[in-house]
């Protein structure tokens, strides 16, 4: 098992964790996470990352030059070990982050099979995030949206896959975005950054179908996808789906265009084109002529919502902008309280309950609070490397030791009635715990 090759990486965490006073019983735990059977090139480089992830997430130091300074501290290397463990010594980022998925499906993850009733099952969530950066030398870096501060800002955006599955969350799959004009034509920036030839522009839409492939190759099998518009409002995305057999609950943009009723001719004139989403659920007679429903979901950190809804079958546009022979949900959802509109789309069986496509739909915000854990507890959007390989692996890195403390704190929790300062209570160290909320979510 290729987990087993970073031993001294969870040494490095629960020892420094140990030290802390935050989680005693870490100390042993990397012996029941991993088998501590083999011996680690380059083990004083993974025990001193994982050091430092410790002491960031107890102080928020937020850097990752930080790992490096206190870990080596800790155990006794020179400071740039860590950098170097990232960036330039020889071991499989790829068959780790394989390895880690292998693992979500042998542990949390159901037999394949039918979900039990009204219930969504296994749900991949398909996300992007953005870290602001100052320079122009950290891979994929440049003025693009950035959905951290919602506006345009210098930042890099990588594409992530995460499983949900009841209260476990887990991120599978992590990738950059690499702009085209900026950095893929660049060459010398491409060079500067250690890019490989192999390593081309893509559609965040088209990383995010790898990434789901990879998982799939993996063994992990999605009941749903689901997503926000910009990848939604991507036809040739949802026809990839579609032909995987995937089914998905997808936010479309309003200006997302479908029939709502069959056209009389099958012509791309005005007349018998597709309609905006936003009008065919406002005058679409199959829209019109049904009452809303008044729906109640509850979110994790906050107080749970009221919409109303309603939802109609559908055709979409095939590759040739003609009607589809099949139809498709759309939903149409209104916050009672803010009055926000949102469009989904979904592939599903015209006879799937309605309450389970709201609840997949409406899963998705559990990714963004997985992002917000992993940059403020994590050190996620840290990495102040210019090496490609080494930010990476630095996001790959992130998702084991999210997934590690998560398992860690739920095992902790079984074994102890009530919090203490050793597990997750209030005391020595009380962010920490936030880490294992991303796998205690509620819908």
């Amino acid at each position: 098992m290729f987990l087993d090759l970073f031993v001294p990486f969870f040494i490095g965490l629960a020892g420094s964790l140990h030290c802390l006073g935050m989680c005693g019983p870490l100390v042993m735990a990397y012996s029941l996470h991993l088998r501590p059977d083999h011996a680690v090139p380059p083990g004083a480089a993974a025990s001193c990352w994982g050091k430092g992830i410790a002491h960031h997430a107890a102080f928020h130091l937020g850097r990752i030059l930080t790992y490096g300074f206190l870990g080596a501290l800790a155990a006794g290397v020179a400071v740039r070990t860590a950098q170097e463990f990232l960036t330039h010594h020889a071991w499989d980022h790829d068959g780790l982050l394989d390895a880690l998925q292998r693992r979500v499906v042998e542990r949390h993850l159901p037999v394949p099979g039918q979900p039990a009733p009204d219930e969504p099952g296994v749900i991949g969530l398909i996300d992007e995030t953005g870290v602001v950066k100052k320079g122009d030398k950290t891979p994929g870096v440049q003025r693009q949206y950035c959905g951290a501060v919602g506006k345009v800002e210098n930042c890099v955006v990588s594409v992530h896959l995460a499983v949900r599955h009841g209260s476990f969350l887990a991120m599978l799959d992590s990738d950059l975005y690499l702009p085209d004009e900026s950095w893929d034509r660049d060459r010398d920036r491409r060079a500067a950054a250690h890019i490989p030839d192999t390593i081309a522009y893509r559609p965040k839409w088209m990383i995010a179908l790898e990434q789901v492939d990879r998982a799939a190759g993996n063994g992990v099998r999605f009941d749903w996808l689901t997503f926000d518009e910009g990848f939604g409002g991507k036809p040739e995305f949802l026809r990839q789906l579609d032909a995987r057999g995937l089914h998905y609950v997808c936010e479309v943009p309003r200006s997302f265009r479908c029939w709502p009723t069959p056209p009389k001719y099958k012509s791309l004139q005005a007349p018998f084109a597709a309609k905006r989403v936003d009008n065919a659920a406002r005058h679409g007679r199959p829209f019109v002529t049904q009452p809303w429903q008044s729906v109640r979901l509850a979110r994790q950190t906050c107080e749970p919502q009221t919409w109303k809804v309603r939802s109609a079958p559908v055709r979409l546009q095939d590759e040739d902008g003609k009607p589809t022979t099949r139809t498709y949900w759309l939903i149409v959802a209104v916050n009672l309280e803010t009055e926000e509109t949102k469009y989904f789309v979904s592939n599903a069986p015209a006879k799937t309950n309605l309450l389970v496509l709201l609840k997949v739909a409406f899963s998705r915000w559990s990714v963004e609070h997985a992002f917000r854990l992993a940059k403020s507890e994590i050190g996620f959007g840290h990495y102040e490397g210019r090496s490609w390989k080494g930010l990476l692996r630095h996001m790959i890195l992130c998702q084991l030791v999210l997934l590690f403390l998560a398992e860690q704190t739920d095992r902790l929790r079984g074994e102890k009635p009530g919090p203490d300062a050793g597990a997750d209570g209030a005391g020595v160290e009380p962010d920490l715990p936030a880490v294992a909320a991303a796998s205690a979510l509620r819908v």
